[in-house]
């Protein structure tokens, strides 16, 4: 129940308990009537120049009939003006039933309006403090809900920065390891096969022979291992977004919400599709923006580039054009579905499943 509300309620039952003790009579109702028809006609209206008229109506009854009085705290209770003023207020037709002989009454009236103003002043501050207490948590709340936001986006950027030293150190490993070892084999490789060349001996040849497949194996182990390194250190992110970063027709927006590693074909697919894309844009469009939107689903992984351009040009996988049948043939070994739409600029919205 509301405070003010239930303040009102002590009020009036003090009020009306009181008033019953010092009259009787069939008449004795109408005042009870009279504060509970006022007091419900501001409380409906809750309106400043009504709740003023009715209290003011209700002080002129008390000068005309002075059993009213008990029942002004009732109405003055929620009056919109300071306390001091207030109090002021009901002090005036207080003294004039005083005067009038019905001194019981105005005390008894006087008693309970210094109530009213102890309970008003209670259920004012306790509302302030539940408001400010509820701001408080708010305000708490939300900011607890940044922090946490602002953690996580920390965290992923941690964890990408980490995930892209790792590709690199693996791509440098992988070129160490092409540029040395690979180069030594090699070399090793191209002398065995000179001295098998020079020697004379069938025998000696044999054993060179056999050492130089040895070599070889090894040769082809090494290089097996560098591409196997160098296509696990491709980040699809960062190679789409240097190969937007370095598209300079137009302007190109990126969405990228893929959160798993892409298996090695798909990156690749993907990021041939993006290149010959835009290269399209540039040669054949007259387009002033490209979106590229690339997004993660439980089954499959969608790409779609979309330009604003109206000319068709870039359209020519119908009429022999290489740079979108190239798109489709990707594409169509993964698996994957490759549409087109001219409606609203050109659009290229290609669906490949997982684990292709």
């Amino acid at each position: 129940m509301d405070n003010a509300l239930l303040d009102r309620l002590i009020l009036y039952v003090l009020c009306t308990s009181v008033y019953l003790l010092r009259v009787d009579g069939y008449y004795a109702v109408v005042p009870i009537l009279a504060a509970v028809v006022a007091d419900t006609f501001c409380d409906y209206f809750k309106n400043v120049r009504v709740k003023l008229c009715c209290f003011a109506g209700f002080v002129v009854l008390c000068f005309f009939k002075p059993q009213f009085i008990l029942f002004l705290p009732v109405l003055s209770y929620d009056l919109p003006i300071p306390q001091w003023w207030w109090l002021l207020l009901n002090l005036l037709p207080v003294c004039a039933v005083i005067s009038q002989g019905h001194v019981a009454d105005g005390i008894f009236t006087l008693l309970f309006i210094l109530l009213g103003m102890l309970m008003k002043y209670r259920t004012v501050t306790f509302e302030k403090t539940q408001s400010d207490y509820i701001s408080l948590r708010d305000t708490t709340k939300e900011l607890s809900m940044r922090l946490s936001d602002k953690n996580k986006e920390l965290r992923d950027k941690q964890d990408y920065e980490v995930n892209v030293a790792t590709l690199n150190e693996r791509n440098r490993i992988a070129c160490d390891i092409h540029d040395s070892v690979g180069h030594l084999l090699s070399s090793a490789i191209l002398q065995v096969g000179a001295l098998m060349a020079a020697c004379p001996d069938e025998a000696m040849k044999t054993g060179l022979g056999t050492v130089k497949d040895t070599l070889s194996q090894g040769m082809d182990s090494v290089r097996t291992s560098v591409h196997q390194l160098y296509d696990e250190s491709i980040d699809l992110y960062t190679e789409i977004r240097t190969i937007v970063r370095n598209f300079t027709f137009c302007p190109v927006t990126l969405d990228y919400t893929v959160e798993s590693d892409p298996d090695r074909n798909i990156k690749y697919a993907f990021i041939a599709v993006v290149k010959e894309a835009l290269s399209n844009v540039m040669r054949h469009s007259n387009a002033t923006s490209v979106c590229i939107t690339l997004r993660e689903h439980p089954a499959l992984y969608q790409l779609v580039i979309k330009d604003n351009g109206n000319n068709t040009k870039q359209c020519k996988i119908l009429d022999g054009g290489i740079g979108l049948a190239n798109i489709a043939d990707r594409i169509s070994a993964l698996g994957g579905i490759l549409n087109i739409n001219e409606k609203s600029g050109f659009i290229l919205f290609i669906s490949v499943p997982k684990g292709a």
